[in-house]
């Protein structure tokens, strides 16, 4: 567990860490797999392994909460901002005892052609001890590099190790190891075998979310079991309980409760895109937290006073989702008494009149955006943007800057009312992505609670004036 080291009078105390960033060399190198399998192994161990991933995927983290029993927190610099990394990790470490930080692509992989919001800044940010992932197919002495250009980069990281991805016996793992501990100084700390069954399933957006299947544990155990012999549990316990003590700030959650609302929340196998922190933040401020299911629930829970709709895959689950008609009516009912409906991407989806799967065939929506929604073959939007709000909405003011991401292999069609511009950083797009109309929000944009607190005030605050309308 970490442990508290008092400061000076008027210091911010300092906390030990144990903690790890398992980087790549660039995407598809085996991170995945193998900081999955390393959780599943420390936590098989008896351990309390609170996981990490840099940037704002919503799927890896599926995987580790399956291999560790606790929820994987996103480190992103460009929604949270330094201190808001900090604050993320060190609120939520502090009673664990060892944190493992997925990378996100290649180690120095950033925003454009920098390292903004990439792996190493994280691991700079929170000085953590660097393992970097390198896959080893079809590599002898080259292999070394490799790592010593990782290791050496002008204004880089240092590495703590090296594990070698997808080795093909132990006669190659010998050579690679010789040939990068000599000619580079960083110690090679394990050697996993190239086998096809390791291999983490894909989907047309990444890896399967582990909410939609019993066999991700089963894929997750099998993973452990595979990589455990090739990985030293003393070695990565070391390592990790090397980092230095860091500060725990309070920023973001320096809060107080406003109004209390009850707000509901759409989470089972067709929408479960959610940053926790996001929405622990709303609870923070307020909001009492009521789950429900479009696949499972024949109609929201009773009074609440506003809905969230996430992203998902609602495309993989459009008999289920289509079909459960009695649900959509008792959204469509609230919208139209006036209750604040915001819905991400998936939700958007979801609120369309009807969405057209990869094989042409529609399926009917809940028809509340004057739109149609339809599958395509490749992938739509993907990247960071800045959002301004073209008009007012149950977010935020027209005018407000909101940082977000977008990653979508879908487009909408009809007579929507934009809201928000879409500008990519160090582009000048404009475009405009979603729809607001009075009560209803939809859009493809993705947006951190945790680093817009504004709008998490805002949303509670329209759910709080719905609310006195309600009760009056």
């Amino acid at each position: 567990m970490a442990r508290l080291t008092p400061g000076k009078k008027g210091e911010v105390p300092v906390h030990r860490f144990p903690r790890l960033l398992i980087a790549g060399t660039h995407s598809g190198a085996g991170k995945t797999t193998i900081a999955t399998a390393l959780m599943a192994m420390l936590s098989g161990a008896g351990l309390r392994v609170q996981p990490y991933k840099v940037g704002p995927d919503y799927i890896d983290p599926g995987f580790h909460r399956v291999a560790t029993g606790r929820i994987s927190r996103n480190l992103d610099a460009f929604f949270l901002g330094e201190a808001g990394v900090e604050e993320i990790f060190t609120r939520s470490a502090h009673d664990a005892d060892i944190s493992v930080i997925e990378g996100v692509m290649g180690f120095y992989d950033g925003i454009g052609s920098g390292d903004a919001g990439s792996s190493a800044r994280v691991a700079e940010l929170l000085r953590c001890p660097v393992l970097l992932v390198v896959d080893a197919r079809s590599m002898a002495a080259s292999a070394a590099a490799v790592v010593w250009g990782f290791a050496n980069l002008p204004g880089g990281v240092p590495l703590a190790g090296v594990i070698l991805n997808r080795v093909a016996g132990p006669r190659h793992l010998a050579l690679l190891k010789e040939a990068i501990e000599s000619r580079t100084g960083v110690p090679v700390v394990g050697g996993v075998p190239r086998e096809s069954e390791m291999e983490m399933p894909e989907r047309h957006l990444g890896l399967v979310p582990s909410e939609e299947t019993g066999a991700v544990r089963r894929l997750v155990e099998k993973l452990a079991g595979r990589v455990a012999p090739h990985l030293s549990l003393e070695k990565m316990v070391g390592l990790a309980g090397s980092a230095p003590a860091i500060g725990a700030r309070e920023y973001i959650f320096a809060v107080e409760p406003g109004e209390p609302v009850r707000l509901g929340l759409v989470r089972d196998r067709a929408f479960n895109f959610y940053y926790q922190d996001g929405l622990d933040l709303l609870q923070a401020l307020g909001a009492e937290m009521v789950y429900c299911s479009a696949v499972e629930d024949r109609a929201l829970p009773p009074d609440l006073d506003g809905l969230y709709i996430g992203g998902g895959f609602p495309e993989m689950f459009l008999p289920e989702v289509s079909g459960n008609r009695s649900f959509i009516e008792s959204i469509r009912r609230r919208a139209d008494m006036g209750m604040p409906l915001f819905a991400e991407c998936g939700g958007l989806m979801y609120l369309c009149r009807g969405i057209s799967d990869f094989q042409g065939r529609e399926w009917p929506g809940a028809a509340i955006l004057p739109a149609r929604c339809r599958m395509e073959n490749k992938r739509v939007a993907l990247g960071y943007v800045t959002a301004t709000a073209l008009r007012d909405n149950v977010l935020v003011p027209a005018g407000t800057a909101l940082r977000g991401h977008e990653f979508h292999y879908s487009s909408v069609s009809g007579e929507l009312v934009p809201a928000y511009c879409l500008d990519k950083p160090g582009r000048d797009e404009g475009r405009r992505d979603g729809h607001a109309a009075g009560n209803v929000l939809a859009t493809y944009l993705h947006i951190h609670f945790a680093g817009a607190p504004g709008a998490a005030r805002g949303f509670l605050r329209s759910c709080a004036a719905f609310r006195r309308l309600r009760m009056a």
